[in-house]
Order: structure tokens, then C-alpha cells, then sequence
């Protein structure tokens, strides 16, 4: 009995940990992404009035629309950056630690947002765009590192997809907040851009009573006392045997090895095909489109004659679209596992591509075409959550070990960044050049993202990470002859002979 009341305190301990790490973690990502739909048209009237102010110009149309296409993209720079950094400050100071240090660019963006508007600077906006893109490029490679690290084998998808769940309750948080009865209203909007400080505080609060990554504590700071205590309290319940010889074997494996950097992997021939992978899968995430609809979905909503003091609501459905599919999500991926999620999530949004291009078509000519455009929206999105969103993030945690997971994820979140941004660019353009045919790139990406998984990415779920390694393995090393590969299939992973007698 007292067993299973140590369980359920264990499970408790772990669940207040995911939730601490990510309200102040990739919950900000979404949130960030949500809070600059409402404020648009009073944003641009402010920059007018700045530079009629200061320079007694009056801008034309397309200069605001310049500064505010900058305003809005300079997020992904952010994010870029903090991709970059991310790695080398999870080696430095650990997970945890990473996480709270990640608050000071956070309230800073968020200081400079509020009193943009008394000191009568757009550029404040700007510079506090760039800081929380950093905070969230951060969190978005950090927290699921956290999270696949310390959660048991048999939950690690789940643990690591909650990542993706707090994103989209961020997206629809925003969008309720951004709502013109809360914070969306023209004397409100400074308070908008800087309420993204209450989640970050709440983290700050809560977080530093959990513990540090179990893998980081024992493998990079060699602590195995701290980790058999970080796992008990994770747990609820004595340390089971196996579980910490899979750390120290990962632990013997990567001995008297330094962190790996991002150039580095490039050149291993032993992960070549993991990093492919991750790339390609990171990649497609952006380049589907899904976080561009959000900018789409208002235009397709007039399309469809609902009315402007209205759509706002029906957006909230579009964030609560994708928060309900990352709890699906969730509940199915031990299940069904990581590959039939993310198969099925990119096949599914090539037919809602395909049929809202058909749907746009004939929008002219039958009047019920833009209803089953904006039933397409959102299964499209309901079909993003469902796999592409969830799954992307837990890749690097399970494919790389300990040396190489930072590195991995930096790659990783630098191609999410730069597609994101790319993708913010040129979204306008495509709906302009191709109007109804717009989605015809975002199917093509999903659909080929597709045929990829399914003929080169092996199943993780439930799988030891060396056991994941022999896989890819198989491709990393294909031509070579078999006794070659029988030598050296503890070192694959590690990309260069682990001088070790005993195999």
C-alpha cells in the first residue's frame, strides 16, 4: 500500500516538474506567437505617430507595414540566437539551471515591451521582440532535453510531448488574452507584449525546488549520488536497477568524452543518418505551414462572411484546435509509437492541403466553399498537433546520447528557427503570386516528409537508446562488411573507437 502511495507521490512530483518547466518554458513560445495578432492595427498607428513626432514624417502604408513585418519575424532571430546558445548553456550550467537563467532575457523583453509606449519607442519593441525569441528559442531546446532525461523509459514520449501540449495551450492563452475584452484594447496593448512576465515569474517561484536532469547529474558531472536521489524523487520510490545501469552504461560509454559541437556531427559518419533526420523533420515543421495559417486563418474566416468584430473568437478555435490534438497526441504516442504519429500527421495534412485548394477553387461559383475552407483549417491543424508538433521535439533526446544531444538540438532548433522565419517572409507573397493554389509548397513538403519517415526512420518507442543506435546503424553503415560492424557497434554512437576490451 505505502508502495503505491509513493508511486502516486512520484508521479505527482514528476508532473509539478513538467508543469513548472514549461509555463515558463515553450508554453512562452506559443504565447509569443498569439499576443501580436490583436494588437496590429494600433502597434502600426503607434510607429505613425512616433516618426510624425520625432521627424514629422508621415509614413506611407507599405513603410508601416515594413516595420511591422519586422517587429513580428525578428522573433525567429531571436530564436535563432538562442538555438545557438542553448547547447553550450545546458553543458555549463545544467538543464534546471539553463531553464531559470533563460528568465533574465525574458523580463527583460518584457520591461522594455511595457514602457515602450511612455517613452515613445518602437525600437524598444523591437529590441524586446529579439529577447524573448532568444527566451523561447532557449526553452524550445532545452525543455524537452529536461524532460526526455527524466522521465522513466516508458513514458518518455509522453513526458517529452507535454512540451508541445503547453505550446498550444500558450497559442490559445494568447489568443484569449489578446482578446480586445482583456488585454487586445488600443490603451492595453504595452500590457499584452509584457504579460508574457507572469508565466515566467511563476517559474522562477517553482522550478528550483524540482530536481536536475537524472542523465546530467551522472554523466556529465560524474555525481552518482545526486542522481540516485534526483531518481528516487522523480520516481517516489527506490532506484530500479536497470534503469540506472542503462545511465551507466551510456555513462561508460561516453567516458573521458568532452560535449560535442554542433560542426562536429556533420562530419561522423556514425550519425550521419540521425541527423539527417532530425534536420529534415525539424525542417518540415515549419515548411508545412502550420504556424503561417494562424496569419491565414482571419482572411479565410472574412472569406467566409463572418464578421470582423467576430473572427476573433473563431480563432481562439483555431489554438484550441491544435492544444486538443497535442493531448491526443500525448495519450496515443506510447501507443501507436513515434513514426505512425508523425506518418500520419504529415499523409493527413496533405489531404486537407489538397482539398482546401480544391475548396478555394470554387469559392466563387458555390456558396458552402468557404465553410469546408475553414473546416479545413482546422483539421489541417488538428492533423499538425496529432504528430508533426509533438513528436519533432522528442527526436534528439532519443536518437543522440549524452555528448551529442546538445549539439543535436542546437542544429535542430536552428533549421525550426530559419525555416519559421523564411516561411513568415514569404507567406504573404505565395497568397498573393498563387492565391488558391497557396498550399500546393505545404502539401508537396508534407508529403515528401512523409515518404522520408517512412522508408528511413526507425521506431523509437519503448527503446533503449542503444538499441535505437544498432538501428540507424544499419544505415550509417550499410556498405561495410558485417564483421567490421560487429566490432564496433558500441562506439557507433559516440563516432570514434571507445578504447574499451570488453564488448
Amino acid at each position: 500500500m505505502s508502495h503505491a502511495g509513493e508511486q502516486k507521490s512520484s508521479s505527482l512530483t514528476l508532473v509539478l516538474m513538467v508543469a513548472s518547466a514549461a509555463i515558463g518554458g515553450t508554453l512562452q513560445y506559443g504565447y509569443n506567437l498569439a499576443i501580436m495578432n490583436s494588437p496590429t492595427t494600433f502597434i502600426q498607428t503607434f510607429i505613425n505617430e512616433t516618426f510624425l513626432e520625432r521627424w514629422d514624417i508621415q509614413l506611407e502604408d507599405y513603410q508601416v507595414t515594413l516595420v511591422w513585418t519586422i517587429i513580428v519575424s525578428i522573433f525567429s532571430l531571436g530564436g535563432f540566437a538562442g538555438a545557438l546558445i542553448a547547447g553550450p548553456m545546458t553543458i555549463r550550467f545544467g538543464r534546471k539551471k539553463c531553464l531559470l537563467l533563460n528568465n533574465i532575457f525574458l523580463m527583460s523583453g518584457a520591461l522594455l515591451a511595457l514602457t515602450s509606449r511612455a517613452a515613445k519607442s518602437f525600437e524598444m519593441i523591437i529590441i524586446s521582440r529579439v529577447l524573448v525569441g532568444i527566451n523561447a528559442g532557449i526553452s524550445m531546446n532545452v525543455q524537452p532535453m529536461y524532460f526526455g532525461e527524466s522521465a522513466p523509459q516508458h513514458l518518455r514520449g509522453a513526458i517529452s510531448l507535454s512540451s508541445a501540449v503547453f505550446t498550444a495551450f500558450g497559442v490559445v492563452l494568447g489568443q484569449v488574452v489578446g482578446l480586445r475584452e482583456i488585454l487586445g484594447s488600443e490603451p492595453c496593448w504595452q500590457y499584452l507584449l509584457a504579460s508574457n512576465a507572469i508565466p515566467g515569474l511563476i517559474q522562477l517561484l517553482t522550478l528550483p525546488w524540482f530536481p536536475e536532469s537524472p542523465r546530467y547529474l551522472l554523466i556529465d558531472r560524474g555525481d552518482k549520488e545526486a542522481c540516485i536521489n534526483a531518481l528516487r524523487r522523480l520516481r517516489g520510490c527506490e532506484v530500479q536497477s536497470s534503469e540506472l545501469d542503462e545511465i551507466l552504461q551510456e555513462q561508460a560509454e561516453t567516458k573521458g568524452m568532452r560535449p560535442r559541437r554542433p560542426w562536429e556531427l556533420f562530419t561522423d559518419r556514425s550519425v550521419r543518418w540521425q541527423l539527417i533526420s532530425v534536420m529534415i523533420v525539424s525542417s518540415a515543421m515549419q515548411l508545412c505551414g502550420n504556424d503561417s495559417i494562424y496569419f491565414y486563418a482571419s482572411y479565410v474566416f472574412k472569406e467566409a462572411g463572418i464578421s470582423d468584430d467576430k473572427v476573433q473568437y473563431v480563432t481562439i478555435g483555431t489554438g484550441t484546435c491544435e492544444f486538443t490534438a497535442c493531448i491526443m497526441c500525448n495519450l496515443l504516442v506510447e501507443r501507436k509509437g513515434r513514426r505512425f504519429m508523425l506518418m500520419g500527421g504529415f499523409i493527413l495534412m496533405t489531404i486537407w492541403a489538397v482539398v482546401f485548394t480544391i475548396a478555394l477553387s470554387f469559392q466563387q461559383y458555390i456558396s458552402w466553399m468557404p465553410y469546408l475552407s475553414m473546416a479545413c483549417i482546422f483539421t489541417y491543424i488538428l492533423s499538425f498537433g496529432m504528430g508533426p508538433a509533438g513528436v519533432t521535439g522528442v527526436l534528439p533526446t532519443e536518437i543522440f546520447n549524452q555528448t551529442a544531444r546538445p549539439a543535436a538540438y542546437m542544429i535542430a532548433g536552428s533549421m525550426m528557427w530559419i525555416n519559421l522565419g523564411i516561411i513568415g517572409m514569404i507567406f504573404p507573397f505565395l497568397v498573393s503570386e498563387l492565391s488558391e493554389y497557396c498550399f500546393v509548397p505545404f502539401a508537396a513538403v508534407c508529403v515528401l516528409s512523409a515518404l522520408y519517415i517512412g522508408l528511413f526512420l526507425p521506431e523509437t518507442k519503448g527503446k533503449s537508446l542503444s538499441v535505437i543506435t544498432r538501428e540507424f546503424n544499419k544505415l550509417n553503415f550499410k556498405n561495410q562488411d558485417k564483421n567490421f560492424e560487429s566490432q564496433t557497434e558500441a562506439q557507433y554512437q559516440l563516432g570514434e573507437v571507445c578504447h574499451s576490451t570488453a564488448l
